[in-house]
């Protein structure tokens, strides 16, 4: 699961996702018929245990408050080498059209591996609420199925 660069919220608590209008957590638990726990641990290890992992795409960058839109100067993270060394890794899902762009910016597709563009879960795109952000999301379930 790929996002842009943490929020500040994020940044100030150090967990991913940390704002409490981000839809992130409650619609990830929701896939597997589960409520986030309140201890950011759990749920860290509960994602860990369906095989989902968290990273940003870019490992630093420039933006105005958490706004995905005014990210500029970004330094990309290593995906490529965390692909090429966990050969286990059969999907990429982008938390958001943001994360996509600034992805295909800086890494090229892989045949082998299946890309999933997810709606953004962060509070700044309130245009879809949680149920048809939910649906949309329904796709992850199913490539960790495969």
């Amino acid at each position: 699961m790929l996002g842009t660069l943490p929020g500040e919220e994020s940044l100030r608590r150090g967990e991913y996702y940390a704002h409490p209008r981000n839809l992130f957590w409650p619609i990830v638990f929701a896939l597997f018929g589960e409520t986030p726990p309140p201890d950011y641990a759990d749920r860290v290890r509960f994602i860990g245990a369906r095989r989902i992992a968290l990273w940003d795409v870019c490992a630093s960058g420039q933006r105005i408050a958490s706004a995905d839109s005014t990210i500029a100067a970004e330094v990309p993270n290593t995906i490529d080498t965390l692909i090429d060394t966990h050969p286990g890794i059969r999907a990429i899902a982008f938390n958001g059209s943001g994360a996509r762009r600034l992805h295909d910016r800086h890494f090229p597709r892989r045949a082998e591996l299946r890309y999933l563009a997810l709606p953004s879960t962060s509070p700044a795109h309130a245009r879809l609420g949680f149920a048809e952000k939910f649906a949309q999301w329904s796709s992850l379930s199913e490539a960790l199925e495969d």
